[in-house]
């Protein structure tokens, strides 16, 4: 493997209560706070009486940004800076899931910058500095809880990109497995799909050599969905199930199980194409993909990887042949997707067709070849998108 740094300053309070360490921590950063939010969930479940209730006993001055997308729009990003500039805003709190936390940390960000936050996006300006974040977490899925990126949707150019850079990690994040008591089972059912992609796409499977100590970490934090995907869609309030989800989340993309790998994350790259043309739920989108990029990546070079895969997680028969193991690793995988979590598996079943295949597959590709265990071109990723529908 290749050699590598590793350092994540976030501060993590883990389990039930710990919204009371709020008021101590986030007013070391200022009195002038914007509170980041969806579309109303966490007013539902009582959440956002609680965090306002801890502002309010810390003193703070308290603005609201609320509406954020499930793919979160630059243009809601550029409305979040323009309430940081003309507030004055010190310190940023997100309270929901990967979405709302993705677009306050591009918030962050664009709040010192004068223009399109999309010109941040593309790289057209650098990140030079950003405000701190705090966040609290009410979906397990994507990790954005103690990383450095975000993805933004530009629906009008129809991209869906990633800001990355050490500025955005938060400062302290509060992962009450409670606050995901509520998350539907569909939702938990993608949230759980995009855990394991983030562990398969950016480390697990590569050509790159491998740490064994790396790879069984790897394997707990998918044994981890799997066991526990289905009790928490069946059981919302069981947490620790729950609790083995959040934390299953958090360290499937906090940088510690991709160190020394170096490639692209094909299958969410693929599915953001998916995302900005057609908006959809992007752990759906990766539960689609991933078996048929699997497929399709298939051969005497990938068959031992896909094996392991399969005999470590879900007990495939070892005497099996690296071929047949690999098969039926991508049969339980398709399983657990499509059966034990009954999500949608076709690309048809949303109504999408192939009217801009060639097109994303181009910007999947950035015009050139995504390297990964195997390498793909554009050709690649548009057959693949065609053994979706």
């Amino acid at each position: 493997m290749n050699n590598f740094v590793f350092q994540n300053p976030t501060k993590i309070y883990f389990g039930k209560n710990q919204l009371s360490h709020l008021k101590e921590e986030i007013k070391q950063f200022g009195n002038n706070v914007l509170l980041v939010y969806g579309s109303g969930s966490i007013k539902r479940i009582g959440l956002y009486d609680k965090v306002m209730s801890v502002l309010k006993e810390a003193g703070v001055n308290v603005s609201e940004l609320s509406g954020v997308e499930p793919n979160p729009r630059h243009t809601t990003v550029n409305r979040g800076a323009d309430i940081c500039k003309k507030e004055h805003i010190d310190v940023l709190l997100a309270v929901g899931g990967g979405s709302t936390i993705d677009c306050t940390k591009a918030i962050a960000a664009a709040a010192f910058y004068d223009g399109d936050c999309w010109d941040l996006v593309k790289r057209k300006a650098p990140v030079t500095k950003a405000l701190p974040i705090l966040t609290v977490l009410t979906l397990a899925a994507t990790g954005s809880e103690m990383d450095c990126g975000g993805v933004i949707s530009n629906m009008d150019t129809h991209e869906k990109l990633g800001l990355v850079h050490p500025l955005l990690f938060p400062k302290v994040s509060f992962l009450d497995p409670e606050n995901t008591f509520s998350v539907n089972a569909f939702q938990t059912a993608c949230g759980s799909a995009d855990i394991l992609s983030h562990v398969f796409d950016c480390n697990y499977f590569t050509a790159d050599d491998r740490m064994d100590m790396a790879c069984r970490i790897q394997e707990e934090v998918i044994r981890t969905v799997v066991r526990y995907a289905p009790i928490a869609m069946k059981e919302p309030e069981n947490y620790e199930a729950r609790a083995n989800l959040m934390w299953a989340s958090t360290w499937a993309l906090n940088g510690f199980l991709d160190n020394g790998i170096s490639q692209a994350a094909v299958c969410h790259m693929m599915e953001h194409e998916l995302s900005a043309f057609y908006d959809i739920t992007h752990g759906l989108g990766l539960a689609i993909l991933t078996p048929r990029w699997m497929e399709y990546i298939l051969d005497e070079g990938t068959a031992p990887q896909l094996k392991r895969f399969g005999t470590r997680i879900f007990g495939v028969d070892e005497s099996l042949s690296d071929m047949e193991g690999a098969k039926e690793a991508i049969n339980r995988l398709s399983k657990f997707l499509y059966q034990d979590l009954n999500l949608q598996s076709r690309l048809s079943d949303l109504g999408i067709d192939d009217g801009h295949f060639a097109e994303m597959a181009q910007k999947a590709c950035n015009g050139g070849i995504m390297k990964s265990i195997k390498d793909l071109t554009p050709n690649d990723v548009e057959a693949i998108f065609r053994m979706c529908l």
